[in-house]
């Protein structure tokens, strides 16, 4: 999945879950941590395999379900220690919810279930099945460029009609929400801006 699809899932689920479990819309921090969390697995596992080579496919350490709970448990104890136990709840909701996504990706687009990717390093992705690369920028902005011609062609997948539906799901709860973290940014300046 691309990182807008993961940002897209975490945000709408975590919007529904503090609908329904605190009855408030997220706050920017919550929104925040629930969209930085979404992408988090991405951000660690592809630039480490396909710029540096640590990794000998995209899917390891930061898809591995053997990270993502102890994580996940951590980041929201020390956040509830420090007061913030919904945004700890967001992060671990954004985490979480890469993983199965990524999944359920493969066997959309692929045909199969790949719950290795989650599984790394008990059983890890193979290389040599279209996930092992050399360079960061170069392999995104190939995958981006197929992606782009796709959207550009009028022609949209199924898939990319349901991603542009979420998208605009997405957008709506958001501002039904209060636009968290861009309401916070304005607050801010304006403060900042006319000290009363």
């Amino acid at each position: 999945m691309w990182p807008w699809e993961h940002a897209i899932v975490g945000y709408l689920a975590y919007s529904l879950f503090a609908h329904l479990y605190y009855r408030a819309s997220p706050n920017g921090l919550e929104a925040f941590a629930v969209v930085f969390a979404s992408v988090l697995p991405d951000l660690i596992d592809k630039p480490l395999a396909w710029e540096y080579g640590v990794f000998e496919t995209g899917y390891a350490l930061g898809h591995s379900i053997f990270f993502a709970v102890p994580l996940s448990i951590a980041v929201g104890l020390l956040a509830r220690r420090v007061g913030r136990g919904r945004a700890g709840v967001a992060f671990g909701v954004g985490y979480l919810l890469h993983l199965p996504a990524d999944v359920l990706d493969t066997y959309v687009r692929g045909g199969q279930l790949a719950f290795n990717v989650m599984l790394w390093p008990v059983d890890p992705i193979e290389p040599g099945h279209g996930h092992e690369h050399t360079d960061f920028l170069g392999e995104f902005t190939r995958l981006f460029g197929r992606y782009s011609q796709e959207l550009l062609a009028g022609e949209l997948s199924t898939y990319m009609w349901i991603q542009t539906g979420l998208a605009g799901l997405a957008v709506l709860v958001w501002l039904a929400d209060g636009a968290p973290v861009l309401r916070e940014f304005l607050r801010g300046f304006v403060r900042v801006v006319s000290p009363s």
